[in-house]
């Protein structure tokens, strides 16, 4: 934006171009995606609890060196994401031993699975209302499935 003496700051052409492109484009965001998005779950959509949560769902319980390699996380980062999905009650984690080792195993609560299928609905809601064509079907008028 650049400014006129004693009239203000004044929108460059492509600024206004673009404010009413987003104003027309208003009208064909499909009514479901903003609430697709407020559907996505803060504390799964951070890439380290996604890639946890991802790979639990999958594999069901996993000790911490599969877990860590499959999450490709450090030993650090693995713990502190472990230990905020495990305060939101989405994951269980068991301590013992393994003859004289110490084992430390993670797997899905309930509530974190139910939360895991409700954000990749959520998810499947933004992807269908993104893809061309009509009513989120892809490009060649297929499914979007």
């Amino acid at each position: 934006m650049t400014r006129r003496a004693d009239r203000g700051p004044v929108a460059s052409p492509a600024s206004r171009a673009a404010a009413r492109a987003a104003e027309e484009s208003d009208a064909s965001v499909p009514d479901a995606l903003p609430d697709a998005i407020e559907g996505l779950d803060r504390v799964i959509h951070e890439r380290a609890r996604l890639a946890i949560v991802s790979v639990l769902a999958s594999a069901g319980e996993l000790n911490f060196s599969e877990l860590r390699s499959l999450t490709r996380l450090t030993d650090g980062n693995l713990s502190v994401h472990a230990r905020v999905l495990e305060e939101a009650g989405y994951l269980k984690v068991r301590k013992g031993y393994q003859g004289r080792r110490p084992r430390t195993t993670y797997a899905l609560t309930a509530r974190g699975l139910t939360a895991v299928r409700g954000y990749v609905a959520a998810l499947e809601q933004i992807v269908t209302s993104v893809r061309p064509g009509p009513r989120g079907s892809g490009a060649d008028g297929g499914s979007v499935r």
